[in-house]
């Protein structure tokens, strides 16, 4: 108990344990999404984009999360804009975009007289969070947690079947758009814990993890943030004890559940399968 109890002593560490999961909660429930249409990559652009967003609204002396969020905005739209007006294809216009909006604000942060080291958004500063900042991750988050399960069928038609989405009369396009959206917000939300850089590590394993664990995504939208949720709390404790950064744990704890559900899942797992099939072949032998 006193390993448990000794890092809640601190008020920065409580402040960093609720905040990551919080953002690890939103982050896995839209993964369950992204990994099913194939967004993964996306979820890479808009996390690196927001970076020059962050940079000028310190400098404007507005609160990073608007810039943020605005620049994720206007990294979806040229994506969009790229894609649809050229002969590029979409995995190249949104290297495109997110690469150059990155470099954008790697230039900014060096060119920008700052008291205040902004390199933390790349990195992230889990255990800087102020008051202030987790708040504003608590009303995003749960705006992006509210929107994702309200509009979850429609999603999931979506996700699963664009055409038959349009022929009940739903518009895919809308669906698709709101997405993006939820993504741009989500991203900002995790930004405030883990960086630029691992933002799409809460947006991909979680969801890539429970696809390997069960057939039934209504199951996936229950165990990608449960997982998630423990793997956050497991990092920030790990971190505390062997002295390391926060952010980086948290994502090596849910890399290190990933692999080993990659090679022990009964169903999917690549050891796993092969020990099923060998205890089926040896019940078939001594049945015969």
């Amino acid at each position: 108990m006193s390993l448990v109890m000794e890092p809640l002593g601190y008020g920065f560490m409580v402040r960093a344990i609720i905040t990551t999961a919080l953002a690890a909660i939103v982050c896995a429930v839209l993964s369950c999404w992204l990994v099913l249409i194939g967004w993964s990559l996306m979820g890479d652009a808009v996390s690196h984009a927001v970076l020059p967003g962050v940079v000028l609204a310190y400098i404007a002396g507005v609160p990073f999360t608007l810039g943020a969020l605005v620049f994720a905005l206007i990294a979806v739209t040229l994506i969009g804009v790229v894609r649809n007006t050229s002969r590029v294809k979409e995995d190249a216009a949104i290297g495109i975009v997110f690469s150059s909006l990155f470099a954008l604000g790697l230039v900014l942060i060096s060119v920008t007289p700052s008291q205040t080291d902004l390199n933390h958004i790349i990195f992230g500063n889990l255990l800087g969070v102020s008051v202030p900042d987790l708040i504003q991750v608590l009303v995003l988050g749960v705006v992006a947690f509210a929107i994702l399960i309200l509009k979850r069928r429609d999603l999931t038609l979506y996700a699963f079947d664009p055409t038959h989405a349009h022929a009940i009369g739903l518009s895919p396009k809308r669906l698709g758009a709101l997405l993006l959206g939820l993504l741009a917000l989500t991203s900002v939300v995790a930004l405030q814990t883990v960086g630029v850089v691992l933002v799409v590590a809460m947006l991909i394993i979680p969801g890539a993890t429970a696809y390997l664990l069960t057939d039934s995504f209504s199951r996936m939208l229950l165990i990608a943030p449960v997982i998630s949720a423990v793997c956050s709390v497991t990092g920030i404790y790990l971190s505390y004890y062997l002295d390391t950064a926060s952010g980086g744990m948290v994502v090596l704890a849910q890399s290190a559940v990933f692999a080993a559900v990659y090679l022990f899942s009964p169903r999917q797992g690549l050891i796993g399968t092969r020990l099923a099939m060998a205890r089926r072949r040896k019940a078939a032998l001594l049945a015969a």
